[in-house]
């Protein structure tokens, strides 16, 4: 049996994993874009040392303006925050770059999460299909004639191995996305 052929003839087991793994590959996607694409700023020694440069010359309004040329990148959005608060006191300064720090984590986290969850629920997708093939592999046993068990019996230790795989085969990817995003976020923030 093929893997076309397993599933069109359980598609009752496998929609929910093919759909499990489409929501997967879409956060997959969508955050590598962002934490490898989006949200880092290509130079950040130069971005950096130029807010650095219209600070220490007085600058604050060349500075903002610097931070607003990379507005969709979290970092410029924190530094940008502080140096609206420049001329505030230092606790006033320290809340503000507080939200605005918590606010980038979400903003860089975001979805992240539901990878783990994802390859969660396609092992247990995957593992209902097993079950389903072991207990049609069973009642087979117990209703066929000698000629047709073993025929019948592996159709389904076949759909039982191939719930399994499916479901390791969304999980898999989601697990390591999951590992390698969360590592890629906490470095961001």
């Amino acid at each position: 049996m093929n893997l076309f052929e397993f599933i069109k003839d359980n598609l009752f087991h496998v929609l929910p994993i093919l759909i499990v793994g489409g929501f997967g590959l879409a956060i997959i996607i969508e955050r590598f874009r962002a934490l490898y694409q989006a949200y880092p700023i290509s130079n950040p020694d130069d971005f950096f040392n130029t807010i650095t440069n219209f600070v220490m010359a007085g600058k604050l309004r060349e500075a903002t303006e610097h931070c607003d040329r990379y507005s969709s990148k979290p970092v410029a959005r924190v530094v940008k925050t502080a140096l609206l608060r420049a001329h505030l006191p230092e606790t006033v300064i320290e809340d503000g770059l507080q939200v605005a720090t918590s606010e980038a984590s979400q903003t860089i986290q975001k979805r992240t999460g539901f990878l783990a969850t994802i390859a969660n629920v396609a092992t247990l997708l995957g593992l209902l299909g097993t079950i389903a093939g072991l207990i049609h592999s069973f009642e087979a046993v117990g209703h066929a004639d000698a000629q047709q068990k073993a025929a019948l019996l592996s159709a389904g230790i076949a759909t039982a191995m191939n719930a399994t795989m499916m479901g390791l085969g969304v999980a898999i990817p989601c697990m390591l996305a999951f590992s390698l995003y969360t590592s890629r976020s906490n470095k961001m923030i």
